[in-house]
C-alpha cells in the first residue's frame, strides 16, 4: 500500500514570490504541495483543515505597508481566525521563509505565542542596506524544532533581506535570550555576524518544535548544483529541512537517510 504524501499549502500573491520554489522543495523531498492565492484562502479558511502543513514563501507581502509582514499577519488573524488557531493547535506544522518569517512573528506565534506583547522583533540589518549573500548557519544542538531534528553539521544556504536583525524588547534581551535557549526555540545561528541579529540567531522555533521562522532560504537550496562553489553530487542543505518534516510526518522521523524524489 503507498503511503499518502503529506500536503502543504503554500501561500502565494499580494508581493509573495518565491512560492513555486517553496511548493517545489516540499515535492523534491517526497510530499505534495498546493499554491492557493492569499485571497482564496481568506475568502474560504476552512480548506485549512484539508491540509498537512503550511508555508509562507519569502517575498515582499502587501509591499511591506505598514512595515515588513505586517499586513499579512493581521489579514491571517482577522481573516483565518478560528480555522488558523485550530490548525495550530492540531501541531500542523508551519515554516515562514524570510518574509514569512517576519509575518510568524507578527503574528505572534514566534517565538512566545502566550505573551501578552510582542517581545521579539525582526529590525533592519545593522548595516543599514540588503543583504544578498550566502550564509553559513550553525545548528543548535538544544533546539526541539521538528524541521531541524538531527542536523548536527553546518549547512550553508542564502540569504537575502533587508529585515532580519533579530531584536528584543528594551532592557529585556539577556533574559529572553536565555529562555529561548533552555526552551531550545533556536533552530539556528550564523556562524558569524551578518546582520547584527543578537547573539547571531538565524532562526526561531515556537515551544512545541513545529512553528519554524528563518531569515535563510531553503528553498533555494534544494540542489547541488545551486551551489556558489562545485561539490559532490547530492542534494542541497536546504533539502534536509524538508525531508526532516516529511519524514516526521509519515512516521520515518528516526532515519537521517536523504532521499531524492
Amino acid at each position: 500500500m503507498t503511503q499518502r504524501k503529506p500536503l502543504f499549502l503554500v501561500l502565494a500573491g499580494d508581493g509573495i514570490n518565491c512560492e513555486r520554489e517553496t511548493a517545489a522543495a516540499f515535492i523534491h523531498a517526497g510530499g505534495d504541495a498546493q499554491i492557493l492565492h492569499v485571497n482564496d484562502l481568506l475568502a474560504a479558511p476552512e480548506k485549512l483543515a484539508a491540509y498537512d502543513g503550511m508555508a509562507i514563501p519569502g517575498g515582499f507581502s502587501f509591499g511591506d505597508e505598514l512595515g515588513s509582514g505586517q499586513i499579512m499577519a493581521l489579514k491571517i488573524r482577522h481573516g483565518l481566525g478560528d480555522a488558523f488557531a485550530r490548525f495550530i493547535a492540531r501541531k500542523k506544522p508551519v515554516i515562514g521563509i524570510c518574509n514569512g518569517f517576519q509575518v510568524l512573528v507578527k503574528l505572534g506565534l514566534l517565538p512566545f505565542p502566550d505573551a501578552a506583547a510582542r517581545l521579539v522583533a525582526l529590525a533592519p540589518n545593522a548595516g543599514g542596506g540588503f543583504i544578498d549573500r550566502w550564509a553559513k548557519l550553525l545548528p543548535q544542538p538544544e533546539s526541539r524544532c521538528i524541521w531541524t531534528a538531527g542536523m548536527g553539521e553546518a549547512i550553508r544556504l542564502p540569504v537575502r533581506h533587508g529585515e532580519g536583525r533579530i531584536v528584543f524588547a528594551e532592557g529585556r534581551a539577556e533574559e529572553l535570550h536565555k529562555k529561548l535557549v533552555q526552551n531550545g526555540q533556536i533552530p539556528f545561528c550564523y556562524d558569524t555576524d551578518i546582520n547584527g541579529s543578537y547573539a547571531r540567531i538565524a532562526a526561531l522555533c515556537d515551544p512545541t518544535g513545529y512553528v519554524l521562522g528563518l531569515m535563510p532560504h531553503p528553498e533555494a537550496f534544494m540542489h547541488a548544483e545551486c551551489a556558489p562553489q562545485p561539490q559532490r553530487k547530492q542534494p542541497g542543505d536546504g533539502f534536509i529541512l524538508f525531508d526532516n518534516i516529511i519524514r516526521h510526518l509519515q512516521g520515518q522521523e528516526s532515519s537521517r537517510e536523504k532521499r531524492i524524489a
